[in-house]
Order: C-alpha cells, then sequence, then structure tokens
C-alpha cells in the first residue's frame, strides 16, 4: 500500500521474506487485498493513533461513569421479576474486576445498592444516565481520532447515539446476569436429580462463557455503531473477535500480576486499590482501540479497492 515502507522492509533480510509471504496470502472478502496489506496498514494506524492517549481519556471517562452504570443497573432490578437478581449482579461485578480490588470496591457497590431511589425519574437515576453516557461518548470519541477516520458525526448526534448504546449495554448485562441466574438454577436441578455429580464445574465453565459472550457483543456493538464511516454489514467482525480474545488473555495475566507482583497497596495504601483499578481499565481501553483500528484498517483498505 505504501511504497515507502516497502521499499524499506525490502532492504532488510528476513523482513523482505515476510513480505513477500504476506503478499502472497490474500483475505476472504477484501476484494484481493493481502495480508501484508492489512497488517501494514493496522501498524500505520497504531503508530500515527496516538493510541495510548486515546486510551487514556477512555480509561478516565469510563472510570468516571462506572459507578453511575451500577446506579443504573440497581435502579432497574425492582422493575426486574427475578429473585436473587441484585445478589447475582453484585457478585458478577465483583468477579469482573482485579483481584484485591473487589473488596475495597465492595463497600462502595454495597452503599449504592443500599441508597434507593424514588424510581426511574428520581435526579439521582437520570444523573447515572448523564455520566453514564459520558463514558460511553468518550470510547466513540476514541474511535473517530483513529488515523484511518475521516467522517465524524454531529455532536448532538453522536451524544445521542451515546445515551441508545449506553442503555444497550446495560440491557445486555442485566439479560447476562439474569441467563446465569437461570443457568445455575437448572445445573442445581440437574444435580438434585442425580444426573450432574460436580455442579460447581459447570457453573465456572457456564460463567466463563456468559462472560465471553458478554465481553463479544458489548464489543461488537460499539464497533457497528460506533462511527459513521466504519460499518460492516455483519455483527460478527474481525475487530470484535481479536478484542474479546485480548480481554480474555489480558484478565489472566493481569490477575497473576497483581496477586504476584504487584505491591501497590504496601506503596500508597488504600489508594492503590484506585491505582490497580484505572490501569485495568486503561488496559482494556487500549485493546478496545486495538480492535477498532483493526476494522478501520480493513474498512480504508475496501474503500481504497472501490477507487481503483
Amino acid at each position: 500500500m505504501t511504497k515507502r515502507i516497502e521499499d524499506s522492509l525490502n532492504k532488510i533480510p528476513i523482513l523482505n521474506w515476510l513480505v513477500r509471504l504476506g503478499k502472497q496470502v490474500k483475505i476472504p472478502g477484501l476484494q484481493g487485498m493481502s495480508l501484508y496489506d492489512v497488517i501494514e496498514m493496522y501498524v500505520l494506524g497504531i503508530v500515527k493513533g496516538a493510541l495510548t492517549s486515546r486510551a487514556g481519556g477512555i480509561a478516565f471517562s469510563f472510570f468516571m461513569a462506572l459507578f453511575p452504570f451500577i446506579l443504573f443497573i440497581l435502579t432497574l432490578i425492582p422493575y426486574i421479576p427475578i429473585e436473587g437478581f441484585q445478589e447475582d449482579f453484585l457478585v458478577m461485578i465483583e468477579q469482573l474486576l482485579p483481584p484485591n480490588t473487589a473488596e475495597t470496591v465492595h463497600d462502595v457497590i454495597e452503599d449504592i445498592a443500599n441508597t434507593r431511589y424514588s424510581g426511574l425519574l428520581s435526579f439521582g437515576f437520570i444523573a447515572s444516565v448523564f455520566l453514564m453516557t459520558n463514558g460511553v461518548n468518550a470510547i466513540l470519541g476514541g474511535f473517530e481520532y483513529s488515523y484511518h477516520v475521516t467522517e465524524m458525526r454531529s455532536i448532538i448526534r453522536q451524544y445521542f447515539i451515546s445515551m441508545i448504546m449506553s442503555i444497550m449495554l446495560s440491557l445486555i448485562l442485566v439479560a447476562t446476569v439474569a441467563i446465569i441466574l437461570y443457568f445455575e438454577i437448572g445445573i442445581n436441578d440437574l444435580k438434585s436429580k442425580g444426573w450432574l455429580e460436580d455442579d460447581v464445574f459447570w457453573i465456572e465453565k457456564g460463567q466463563f462463557l456468559f462472560f465471553v459472550l458478554l465481553v463479544f457483543f458489548s464489543v461488537s456493538l460499539l464497533y457497528k455503531y460506533g462511527t459513521k464511516e466504519v460499518k460492516y454489514l455483519s455483527f460478527i467482525t474481525p475487530g470484535s473477535i481479536l478484542t474479546t480474545l485480548l480481554t480474555i488473555v489480558m484478565f489472566k495475566l493481569f490477575s497473576i500480576y497483581v496477586v504476584k507482583f504487584a505491591t501497590y497497596n504496601q506503596l500508597y495504601g488504600s489508594i492503590g486499590t484506585l491505582l490497580v483499578l484505572m490501569l485495568f481499565v486503561w488496559l482494556n481501553a487500549i485493546i478496545l482501540l486495538l480492535g477498532f483500528e483493526l476494522n478501520a484498517s480493513i474498512s480504508r483498505l475496501r474503500r481504497f479497492h472501490i477507487k481503483e
């Protein structure tokens, strides 16, 4: 795609062979575009797209929207006719948090859960929708500042779409918790009938599967409607698959890091929990942008091919 970059790579002995190999691999659905074209465009977007700066902005806004998001869900719980839903929701939130942070955050979540609001028209609920929308709006803004994105929505339209998407993400989480709750009831029922011996194994595997689906559907929703320019006919995209896989790996590695290597609490005391949580959110923001950049790179390659 870029003659100058390709000429530079051809001067390096090993890389020139990899370039020739990548040009021979054609990716289905890209009208003959090669693997090398996708990788070059992808790396170009990462290098020139100020990825870490955009991730920092997303992480701050998302962190500010985290607890309003929980408040939004807890306000909806009285309208969800499922017994034990609030307990399962709080357990799932704590499981999604990094190790050594759930205990500290638990007090905040319990305080939110015990604060009763008059209903869907209360000031607390409306404020939570506003702050939650700001978090999603920051994510979409991070998408639009990609090196490969040239068209942007108006501020009002962007904010309206962010509000709709934040509500849809909340409903996805609510549906996931409800499905997990019914799944656990079904597993316990099968065990009581003697059809299963180890219910804990199946519950843990089921929770992991639903967690993966939660991440995948949430990310796919953000990628599909996140920008005006990068759109796909299908809901499943290469970027959403990449982000889901990287998120699972990051969760595992970050848990090991926090438990065995991190000493934030020893150095900073209780504020160390916030530092760990901020680092966790920042890494997730980077992974989210990495997946979007892949979709944006493929979208730009398609536009180049149409122009040609």
